[in-house]
């Protein structure tokens, strides 16, 4: 039987833009942008980016004087979409054997669902992950980046625990790379998320942030009672599986911590005005699913 053939999704904006169709069409306005369209005199406020070299050369050497030429372009309206990987050692459980959900296939069935989104809307595509604990970081380029991104995540290189807040801050270092409007896609199982701060001064930077929640439902979301019960617990640093055997107030307090932690979760991107997108299955197809859903949720609170 033929596999089947997984579906893209829409990125569809959180609000209604103004202006022209979203990456459907080439900008008629004037802006950061790859078609240059003429030159003009340099203008105090040019970035230095923007100066053409050559034509500043020659038009210097014909007047006897410095005059400096500029290029101009016009604005890109396609998205921009950019990949934040979590590559705590938590994000790197859990093989077979065990029956935990296994976050690294989770992660890359989701990268590839959002890298081919991005490919169909004719969007630049960054990533950005922390292994190692120093910033790898590839600016927004047209096309596929998943080869890099499969090169990134098979380095077992853990990042800090405050890997999150770190991508964050980062970004909003890199504006310049991330014009408003851009998606940012932060893959983590958010057992260690940052603050509410954190995401504050991300949203205040215009970006479309879509946490991408990757957790097991019956170990991290809840917990199963299995009192008496010889369970294999992993350990996120070293990899190593010990077997322990919990009592029923153990289990209890475990379900009760994870309960509380996923509502908290909840309720504070909630209060960021952020929709998760809760992954909770290696399926590709159920994957796509959850995406279509989100995409699909997006379009009915713009119809309101």
């Amino acid at each position: 039987m033929a596999a089947r053939r997984r579906e893209t999704f829409p990125l569809v904006p959180r609000h209604a833009l103004t202006g022209l169709p979203f990456g459907t069409l080439r900008s008629h306005r004037r802006g950061p942008g790859t078609e240059v369209i003429g030159s003009r005199p340099y203008r105090p406020g040019d970035p230095v980016s923007t100066i053409d070299w050559g034509a500043t050369a020659r038009l210097s050497a014909a007047t006897g004087r410095d005059e400096f030429v500029v290029r101009e372009r016009l604005a890109d309206d396609a998205p921009r979409v950019a990949i934040v990987l979590d590559r705590r050692p938590a994000m790197s459980l859990y093989a077979p054997p065990l029956r935990w959900l296994s976050k690294p296939t989770v992660v890359r069935h989701a990268v590839d669902a959002v890298v081919a989104s991005a490919v169909a809307a004719r969007a630049d595509l960054a990533a950005l992950d922390f292994a190692g604990g120093s910033a790898h970081w590839a600016p927004p380029a047209r096309g596929g980046r998943s080869d890099l991104i499969e090169a990134r995540l098979a380095e077992a290189s853990p990042a800090p625990e405050d890997t999150l807040e770190r991508s964050l801050a980062f970004l909003g270092r890199h504006r310049a790379d991330l014009p408003g409007g851009s998606f940012v896609f932060v893959f983590s199982d958010f057992l260690a998320p940052p603050a509410a701060a954190s995401w504050l001064q991300a949203n205040g930077c215009g970006w479309d942030l879509v946490p991408v929640v990757i957790q097991d439902p019956v170990w991290e979301q809840s917990f199963p009672d299995m009192h008496g019960v010889a369970v294999p617990i992993a350990d996120p640093a070293t990899g190593a599986v010990s077997v322990v055997r919990l009592s029923r107030k153990e289990t209890a307090r475990r379900r009760t911590e994870n309960v509380a932690h996923r509502d908290r979760l909840t309720g504070e991107f909630a209060s960021c005005g952020l929709r998760a997108v809760v992954l909770s299955t290696t399926d590709p197809y159920e994957i796509d699913r959850a995406f279509l859903a989100w995409a699909e949720e997006r379009r009915r609170r713009r119809r309101r």
